[in-house]
């Protein structure tokens, strides 16, 4: 099977079509990725919560093109306390 690997700014726009974000940043090397995704839509949510929001606005391609993902997940107001 012959499948391009995904590039982090592709990772990036898969979760900003997915969920409305208010920052998206994502490093990593085709395969496995570290995303910091900041997102209103976070609040009153625990992380595991959070991070289904994140793999359902990947959908198939988190089985199919994203080997790894590892993520902070934020709500605006953690962002700016610095967490």
């Amino acid at each position: 099977m012959n499948m391009t690997l995904p590039t982090s700014e592709q990772v990036r726009q898969y979760i900003a079509d997915g969920l409305d974000c208010e920052r998206v940043e994502v490093q990593g090397d085709g395969q496995h990725f570290e995303a910091l995704i900041v997102c209103a839509a976070f609040a009153g949510k625990r992380p595991v919560a959070r991070h289904q929001m994140v793999y359902a606005a990947l959908g198939d391609r988190m089985r199919a093109e994203i080997h790894a993902l590892s993520m902070r997940t934020l709500t605006p107001q953690e962002f700016e306390a610095g967490n």
